[in-house]
């Protein structure tokens, strides 16, 4: 497709506007696209920008400078507010230093704050139910140890049960 403005180039550049529901579309080639006014912006675009109205909004209320300046973390020193500017943290330590305001953004964007990434399906027949395993195990000896017999005798036979399926499945 030819540039829709200089009809000699190939056009590279697909710019859409959307303005109170009127959209504006062209194609154009790079040249054109970087003479070309009609599509700027009213306010320049930066993702840290971005990420920082993130981070923002994800509270109750506006954050407070003094917030900003006062948290710091405690390994490399940086702070909230250059955290919000960067939009990188300084180490590893830098997570569990701003993890209160980074919970709720994390919710916000993933649905939860905790990561429990994937198992191939190859490798990783079994795991969940291991796993499942694994998690009755501590409910049984948490069960034991308030004396709750009747649930951990259940607790036990749902162990024993998955330990069949997964000795069935192994053959």
């Amino acid at each position: 497709m030819l540039c829709e403005q200089c009809g000699q180039n190939q056009a590279t550049v697909h710019m859409k506007k959307i303005v109170n529901n009127h959209v504006t579309e062209s194609y154009l080639c790079e040249e054109c696209a970087k003479k070309n006014n009609s599509f700027s912006f009213d306010t320049p675009f930066s993702i840290h920008n971005f990420l920082a109205g993130l981070i923002d909004s994800s509270y109750d209320g506006p954050i407070k400078i003094e917030q900003v300046k006062s948290l710091t973390c405690d390994n490399c020193g940086l702070t909230y507010g250059k955290f919000r500017q960067l939009g990188k943290f300084g180490c590893s330590n830098c997570y569990n230093s701003f993890r209160d305001k980074l919970v709720p953004l994390l919710k916000k964007i993933h649905g939860h704050d905790t990561h429990n990434g994937k198992i191939p399906r190859e490798a990783g027949k079994n795991v969940g139910t291991r796993k499942m395993i694994e998690k009755l195990k501590i409910e049984l000896d948490l069960a034991v140890s308030r004396e709750e017999f009747e649930k951990a005798a259940q607790i036990r036979d749902e162990i024993k049960r998955l330990q069949n399926t997964l000795e069935g499945s192994s053959d």
